[in-house]
């Protein structure tokens, strides 16, 4: 089996697990960082961490074009439904659910989550998924350091997906704290360099991780993947 991770820019990722193609927060059109648009990509799943714009970005029309199940909290959820979409599922913080490219948990997020329309998408979360060969992969999502990252940690993180951008969500040095909780054999940071107030620079930051956590750092461009060895 296999797992590999493409970074699309921003905090849109891809994952494709045994040839089973997950899209993360999809946001492509509109995003600066994006070397695609939303009509060039195909999905099986799509998971939405929370409801803002940036983050549920093109979800209704790639479910809809490609017949992709939804999955996020049931606030989110209800809100797709109502969009059209009948072909989701809902979770909450906490809860997990097996699916056919492993099994789901959606773990806590420090941040906000109303919808572009200004409706309540519940509770911001992450995503931690153990797929069918018992690879951990932790999707943080947006949100800021939070101690109970030590008990993501003792489920044994292969790959560790953060944020880095800080203002929104964690920086650098927050994210570095995160690591020595996490404890994961590699590490991506996301959501930074999109816009002017998430500018990072992380060059000393990924060999500090290394220095300090012995954490592998993969700094990944738009477009480039990651397999997991």
């Amino acid at each position: 089996m296999t797992e590999k991770i493409t970074f699309y820019g921003h905090a849109t990722l891809g994952l494709e697990i045994n040839g089973i193609k997950i899209l993360v927060d999809p946001f492509f059109d509109g995003n600066p960082q994006a070397k695609m648009n939303s009509a060039q990509v195909m999905a099986d799943y799509i998971l939405i961490t929370h409801g803002h714009g940036d983050h549920v970005g093109d979800s209704l029309k790639i479910a809809k074009r490609c017949g992709a199940k939804i999955i996020a909290n049931y606030e989110i959820i209800q809100w797709v439904q109502a969009k059209g979409i009948n072909n989701a599922h809902a979770q909450a913080t906490g809860g997990g659910f097996h699916h056919p490219f492993g099994y789901l948990k959606l773990t806590h997020a420090l941040h906000g989550s109303n919808l572009p329309d200004g409706s309540s998408g519940g509770t911001a979360n992450g995503f931690l998924l153990t797929t069918k060969s018992g690879k951990k992969i932790y999707v943080a999502g947006d949100t800021g350091l939070f101690g109970d990252m030590r008990l993501i940690g003792e489920e044994g993180i292969d790959l560790a997906i953060l944020p880095v951008g800080d203002n929104f969500t964690m920086g650098p040095q927050d994210a570095l704290r995160a690591i020595k909780m996490l404890q994961p054999k590699h590490v991506i940071p996301i959501h930074y360099n999109t816009w002017a107030p998430i500018t990072q620079e992380l060059s000393q930051w990924q060999k500090q991780v290394t220095n300090e956590t012995g954490a592998q750092v993969h700094i990944l461009k738009p477009g480039e993947s990651f397999t997991l060895p």
